[in-house]
């Protein structure tokens, strides 16, 4: 029911006004309905990807010195 009456009113103004009013749509279209580029898509992560390459010190839970005084 709107598509006829944003015709009729488009075929209404000055052909400077109606490309005007295509720019518009293009720009709704890129902003809220066009698809996001392949590359702007987050790719998932895999698991295991890091292993090998991180270790942690086998005294990683023990206390530390420098807070022994409040312990």
């Amino acid at each position: 029911m709107v598509q006829p009456t944003i015709l009729e009113k488009l075929e209404k103004l000055p052909e400077p006004l109606q490309t005007e009013v295509l720019h518009y749509i293009e720009f709704l279209l890129e902003k809220y309905v066009e698809e996001p580029p392949p590359e702007a898509v987050p790719k998932k992560r895999k698991a295991g990807l890091l292993k090998g390459k991180i270790w942690m010190a086998d005294d990683f839970d023990a206390p530390l010195e420098d807070l022994k005084d409040y312990m």
